[in-house]
């Protein structure tokens, strides 16, 4: 998930943490076995594949993925905060946030 209301910003925070998946084969066959095209996985990712894969928004854009992977029958959801940081880094304002909207 990403924190970002501005569609540009958001992608490219998501963008730049999916380059790692996009050279790997066993992610890529994935995504074409789920019906994304190997257009969708050039040039960092296609929007539409970005926004498959990454909830981002604000709070309420967040909570609404979190509410509709419920609603079509997930039992959990597994959340990773990406805020264009170190992967070193904690996000901890980032968990802080995302812990207001779980409760």
């Amino acid at each position: 998930m990403v924190l970002e209301t501005d569609p540009t910003r958001a992608r490219t925070e998501a963008r730049d943490y999916l380059a790692m998946y996009l050279a790997l084969p066993n992610y890529t066959n994935n995504f074409l076995r789920n019906g994304f095209t190997e257009s969708d996985l050039t040039n960092g990712g296609s929007d539409r594949l970005v926004d498959a894969v990454f909830a981002w928004g604000d709070e309420s854009s967040i909570r609404a993925r979190i509410d509709a992977f419920l609603a079509a029958g997930a039992d959990h959801v597994a959340l990773q905060v990406v805020d264009g940081g170190s992967r070193e880094d904690l996000p901890r304002e980032s968990w802080r946030t995302l812990a207001s909207l779980l409760t």
